[in-house]
């Protein structure tokens, strides 16, 4: 068992199990009440109910308990690290990789190779996330945060939720963006009409802010970085696609031709920034882009587009 403890120094007037959700990370909400039903969170050495509100100065306590073993066995399946000490891994993700299991799908997935190439992963994001702070879906390839043990973890988290981790994307998408840099400012929730999707929409959803900067042009084409102010689920891919940019090879969010015959979206995740959870001293990290995504820059840049 481990033992987190926090102590608030926000400002009241939000339910506990919905502040420890946005505190811990990868723990939904229905857990976090059975937690506090079990007395596995406790307020300044008192039992409190799912709808306490936290207050400034609260002392929390969350004891995690070592999760029950389940069959995902760890495979020796090659993969990109590029930094890793005694708390943090930084891997570079390929295309096409799934960053979890989920659904009955124990085995292919990043966590599979993780077991296998790590002697330690987090376990405060559950059973079937051991190590995972952040993700990157299926098809976006790039760098990914990996916590080897709990005490990194809740603080990664924290600096995830108070915009200290550095996190920037490049990406093609259709279509030339007029302006040089700007914001996209909207909230993302589920779609009402497609529950498998995300989009930007007012009710039930969470603040959303991509902030972009356009790197090159092209006659039909743009290559744009992105820094991520949040990180909500899919947010470039729905913000572009809101501002009538999509990423090109996005089957969800775009219904533009694909003229490249990709498996995936063109979005990278480019650079990591963050304050090393036990050192503080500040680290950041780049990838390169990987050579489908480089061949097909290559191949535009005969016809730039010119201003």
């Amino acid at each position: 068992m481990d033992i987190i403890e926090i102590c608030v120094d926000e400002k009241g007037n939000q339910r506990i199990d919905s502040y420890l959700v946005e505190k811990l990370g990868n723990i939904s909400r229905s857990k976090i009440q059975k937690m506090i039903k079990k007395n596995l969170i406790i307020v300044n050495g008192e039992k409190v109910k799912p709808r306490y509100l936290v207050k400034d100065g609260d002392y929390i306590e969350v004891k995690i308990l070592k999760p029950k073993k389940i069959d995902i066995p760890p495979e020796n399946i090659p993969i990109d690290i590029i930094y890793e000490d005694e708390d943090i891994g930084i891997i570079n993700k390929p295309q096409g990789m799934i960053v979890h299991p989920a659904s009955g799908n124990y085995s292919g997935t990043l966590v599979n190779a993780l077991l296998y190439h790590m002697d330690s992963l987090s376990y405060i994001g559950g059973e079937e996330r051991p190590g995972i702070v952040h993700r990157l879906d299926k098809d976006t390839s790039g760098l990914l945060i990996v916590a080897k043990n709990n005490f990194s973890h809740s603080i990664l988290v924290d600096e995830i939720k108070n915009h200290k981790v550095k996190r920037i994307y490049y990406c093609l998408v259709h279509g030339n963006i007029k302006v040089d840099n700007g914001i996209v400012d909207a909230p993302i929730g589920r779609d009402v009409v497609d529950r498998r999707k995300m989009a930007v929409i007012n009710k039930n959803s969470k603040e959303a802010r991509s902030h972009f900067k356009v790197l090159e042009r092209f006659k039909e084409y743009t290559l744009v970085e992105v820094k991520l102010e949040t990180g909500r689920t899919h947010q470039i891919r729905v913000h572009m696609s809101y501002i009538g940019h999509p990423v090109v090879g996005d089957k969800v969010y775009s219904d533009r031709k694909d003229s490249f015959d990709l498996k995936g979206q063109l979005l990278h995740s480019k650079k990591i920034g963050l304050y090393h959870p036990r050192k503080k001293n500040y680290i950041e990290f780049e990838s390169q882009l990987p050579n489908y995504f480089i061949n097909i820059l290559e191949k535009l840049r005969g016809v730039t587009f010119d201003n």
